[in-house]
Formats: C-alpha cells, structure tokens, sequence
C-alpha cells in the first residue's frame, strides 16, 4: 500500500480489506462442489499459489451458498412429468456420540419435453412410508403434477402406500435388475447364469401377453430345477416389473430399469465417501444438495434423454377410442 496520508487509495483488483480475489473464492466453491475433497483443495491451493488453505476456509466459503442450495431445493417445480425416478442412499451422521445410518431421498423426473430434471432430495431417518410420504407431499406441494410412472428400485412397502396416497393416479414400476438381484439371492451361485438367461427372456418379448406365457414358463421350469424359492418370488412379485409395458415400446429401454437415478446416486456417494461420518444431518444434506445442484447445471439435464411424443400420441389414440 503506497504511504499516501493525505489522498486515497484503492487498487482496481482487489478492494479494501480483501484478502482473496472473489473469482479464487469463487474456483474453492466450485472444486468444493465439483467432488475434490478438502484435503485436495488444500493440495491444489499449495501447489498453485504456495500457500495451503485451511479447512475452515473452505467451510466458511461453503455456507456463503448453502442459502442457494436452499433456495434451489424449495424452487417451484413447473410443467409435467410424465416419468418419476425414486430411491434412498443411506448415510453415516454422528448421532450424541454415536453413529448412526440417515437416509436422503432423492427424485429425478422427465419432462414433456423429455428432458431430465432434479426434482428435489429431503433428509429422512429411514426409508419408512413417513419418510416417502413426506418427501412426496414435498415434491407435491412445489407443483409437481403430471406424474403417470414412478420408477422405484425395490418394493419398499412405504413407498408404495405412500405412492397411492400422495399420487393415486401414477403407476409404479419395479426395477427390473434389482428384482433380478432379489430372485438371485435364492439362487445357488452355479446356477445364477441360466437363471439370468431365463429372467431377460421374460422381458425381452413384444407383448404383455407373450410376456404372461413366457413368465409361467419361466416359473415352471424353475421348479424343475428345484428352485422353488426363486419361483415363488417370481410367482408372486414378477408382475410389478412389467408395468413399463402399458407404455411406448420406445420408452420400455429407459423405463423398466432404475439406472439414470443410481447413476447419480453413485456420484453422491462418490462426492460423500471422503467425509466418513457427518457431524449432522444438514450438512449431509447440502453436501449432497450442491453435488445434484452442480449436475443439474451440466449437460445433464440439457440433453434430450426421451422422445415424448409416442407416449402423448398413444394416449390421444386411447381417448378417440374410449
């Protein structure tokens, strides 16, 4: 600072009692949201500027946007969407000394336009119908209308039930791999190839009528094999993984398995492995937060992933005929 007592001084970069750029602030943020771990964030800041910023540094930048990351989970969800994907992802928070499991429970829809969105995440204890019931009261309460499938990874009762409750006119499809999963946890590990063969038969044919013959097929000749657990569970639950087939044949592809949500799943995991156990459950939940708010600003959700318009064209063919 020039020692100038009498006139006044300011430089055209950083302003009076700046101790850091606003665009340095800005790269810490983004890193920060983008999945780099603090501990990294300290390792890149040394190698670039030759000084190491602390943890806390960090922290405070980070509740400079979480009132954003708030304001982005309470924004008004606008127009329809046709398809719901669901799912939890359990979390470790310290709990009075203790550790203990939180879940988030995360939605993704998909347009009229057939563009994906982030419809919204809410922290729940467990994955019961109170938790579900909440979180879609949530996502209706923002405006979220239109819904026609929802998309679930398993058959978790309080989803169901609070499915029918919140939104009584959608569907609801059972992810095919995770009942495959399910059907293979009664499976000797010998056997778990013809079986799989067996399984994507079923879902491999054109119709739901050929669908109802290939599946009691199926189950028949897996009590041939004396796998009759396995039979059962198909006997019982195989029918809530066919859903996707009152739809377009061109949507059964995207419909019939949970993988665009678990993929994101997989990156708040990733994003989430470094901190081990959370000090609470709010800073789980922006954590996660900023990690879906910084995909949803990538191409993400700028990519068409579905052409709408076999599905509006179907419904317009059931109405004339009706």
């Amino acid at each position: 600072m020039p020692k100038l007592r009498k006139q006044t001084f300011e430089t055209a970069i950083i302003e009076r009692y700046q101790r850091r750029e606003s665009s340095v602030e800005e790269a810490l943020i983004e890193m920060y949201l983008a999945g780099v771990s603090v501990r990294r964030v300290e390792d890149i800041t040394e190698a670039l500027w030759g000084t190491r910023v602390s943890p806390g540094t960090v922290s405070h930048l980070n509740k400079k946007i979480y009132a954003k990351i708030d304001d982005w989970r309470q924004r008004p969800i606008e127009g329809n969407h046709p398809y719901v994907f669901l799912d939890g992802i359990v979390m470790k928070r310290s709990w009075a000394g203790e550790v203990r499991n939180e879940s988030l429970l995360v939605a993704i829809g998909v347009t009229t336009e057939g563009y994906r969105e982030i419809l919204g995440i809410m922290e729940g204890p467990k994955e019961d119908k109170s938790g579900w019931c909440s979180f879609l009261h949530h996502l209706a309460d923002r405006g979220l209308t239109g819904v026609q499938l929802m998309i679930v990874s398993d058959a978790c009762r309080g989803l169901v039930e609070s499915t029918a409750e919140v939104i009584p006119d959608a569907q609801w499809q059972r992810c095919v791999v995770h009942f495959y999963r399910n059907v293979f946890s009664l499976v000797p590990s010998g056997k778990v190839r013809d079986v799989t063969g067996m399984l994507k038969a079923i879902h491999a044919q054109e119709d739901r009528k050929a669908v109802a013959e290939k599946m009691k097929a199926v189950i028949g000749d897996l009590r041939a094999m004396k796998l009759n657990k396995a039979a059962e569970l198909l006997e019982e639950n195989g029918h809530e993984t066919l859903t996707y087939y009152g739809f377009p044949d061109s949507h059964w592809i995207k419909l019939r398995t949970n993988n665009p949500l678990e993929r994101i799943m997989r990156e708040i995991r990733r994003r989430t492995r470094v901190v081990g156990a959370f000090p609470d459950g709010k800073s789980c939940l922006n954590l996660a937060a900023a990690r879906l708010r910084h995909i949803a600003g990538t191409q993400w959700s700028a990519r068409k992933y579905m052409y709408m318009a076999p599905l509006f064209a179907d419904q317009t063919q059931r109405a004339d005929v009706a």
